[in-house]
């Protein structure tokens, strides 16, 4: 008697299984049933469950690694000099981009103050920039994350590249095809132009984020 392949053997044959995927709403029960442990690095992106990877180049991808945190920290003691246009910085934090997708980018520029956002998790409209630190995850962060944020029109995304000590800047949304229009790619002594509203912008330069 014939038996039915295993999912593993379907995939094994090139032969796709369906993909049961969660919702936003259904993530956020997870969590509230202890199913997920509040403040894991778990992401859901495009309805799967995606452990963030935040460990430095060869490192353990269960921990976070020191360059990835020393970036991360940079980029947040920024925040200051932003406060004063209404806008501030979420780190590793949700933002919802649609129903399946639940992201907790390094940093997020995000409109208004904290205040704001007692009651709920900023989505893709209250986005300026989102920026990922890259060492292990770089391939993940140039190719899924800036597929997901383009998708939604976030106007810029930052892929702060360690391996090659450069901010690789993305802007120019083009939503219907998930994917930036424009690339700049900041080398070390150059300075970025990080816009925080209509003719309003900080200069931060590439040395002071990169270890």
């Amino acid at each position: 008697m014939e038996m039915n392949p295993t999912a593993l053997e379907r995939i094994r044959v090139a032969s796709r299984p369906e993909i049961a995927r969660l919702s936003v709403t259904q993530f956020h029960r997870m969590i509230e049933l202890g199913i997920l442990p509040e403040g894991e690095p778990i992401e859901l992106i495009d309805g799967i469950l995606v452990r963030k990877d935040n460990s430095d180049a060869g490192g353990d991808p269960m921990t976070h690694g020191p360059r990835h945190a020393f970036c991360v920290q940079q980029l947040k003691d920024l925040e200051g000099r932003m406060k004063p246009y209404q806008c501030h910085l979420r780190q590793q934090l949700p933002i919802i981009l649609s129903d399946n997708r639940e992201p907790e980018p390094d940093i997020a520029l995000v409109r208004g103050i904290i205040d704001d956002y007692s009651n709920r998790h900023p989505d893709a409209s209250d986005c300026l920039t989102v920026i990922e630190v890259a060492d292990s995850s770089l391939e993940y962060d140039r190719t899924t994350q800036a597929r997901i944020y383009a998708a939604v029109e976030i106007p810029f995304y930052w892929i702060v590249n360690i391996p090659e000590r450069q901010i690789e800047v993305y802007e120019s949304p083009v939503a219907s095809e998930e994917r930036y229009a424009k690339q700049t790619i900041l080398k070390s002594g150059a300075t970025v132009k990080w816009l925080l509203g209509p003719d309003i912008s900080i200069d931060v330069g590439v040395d002071a984020i990169l270890p």
